[in-house]
């Protein structure tokens, strides 16, 4: 690949860039200990859906449960941390002095990504594009929210980078026909490592060349 050529790194945020899906698993074990005591794992099927496709899936039919449910779930990410990763800041902005195109693309609503923002009002300089729940009509692991960032940035897939925790946001992004990165932040390494490119225990150490390395191959 000519190293002239413009990259585009497309990031998850829960799992990816923010330590929170410790959090996020104390909420729907518990969703999932009230409601569904027949699926133990409950909190691990879930991951990387829209609260739009969870509450379709595994709460139809009772529109009164969803609602009481979105309404713990607001209240609760309202009160959230949303801890960096190690390393992760330090390599986007890497990546950018590069010229690499960023955006985030999350399975969260555009009320989660306001408490984000609140608390982290640089992601508007990490990011020239966020592509959230509220954008899309599909969730992971369709490849909608991926194919629609890339347009957004105007680059081919050919060209683009997924960094993914989820089984379903990592297939969103084979799907999609971009490189993928796993993080093994959410699952084991050995569990992604044959559905990923490259695997990650977080961005500690992760420098330019070896992203440069990924795309070349």
């Amino acid at each position: 690949m000519d190293r002239e050529r413009r990259l585009a790194a497309l990031f998850d945020m829960d799992g990816v860039v923010l330590d929170t899906e410790g959090q996020y698993d104390n909420f729907w074990r518990e969703q999932g200990r009230r409601y569904h005591p027949d699926k133990p794992e409950f909190h691990k099927m879930i991951k990387g859906q829209t609260t739009e496709l969870i509450l379709k899936n595994y709460f139809k039919g009772n529109v009164a449960l969803q609602q009481q449910i979105s309404r713990e779930l607001d209240e609760f990410e309202s009160r959230m941390d949303f801890p960096y990763f190690p390393g992760v800041e330090l390599f986007i902005r890497t990546l950018q002095k590069h010229g690499v195109r960023t955006a985030l693309v999350t399975s969260s609503n555009n009320k989660k990504m306001a408490h984000v923002l609140m608390a982290h009002p640089e992601f508007t300089e990490l990011f020239e594009r966020v592509i959230t729940a509220d954008k899309i009509t599909r969730s992971k692991p369709d490849p909608e929210c991926y194919l629609l960032a890339a347009r957004e940035l105007q680059m081919e897939v050919d060209v683009c980078c997924v960094f993914e925790d989820s089984f379903s946001g990592i297939e969103a992004g084979r799907r999609a026909g971009m490189k993928v990165v796993g993080l093994a932040t959410t699952n084991p390494r050995e569990k992604i490592q044959d559905k990923v490119d490259w695997v990650l225990s977080d961005f500690t150490g992760c420098v330019y060349d070896e992203f440069i390395g990924l795309m070349e191959r």
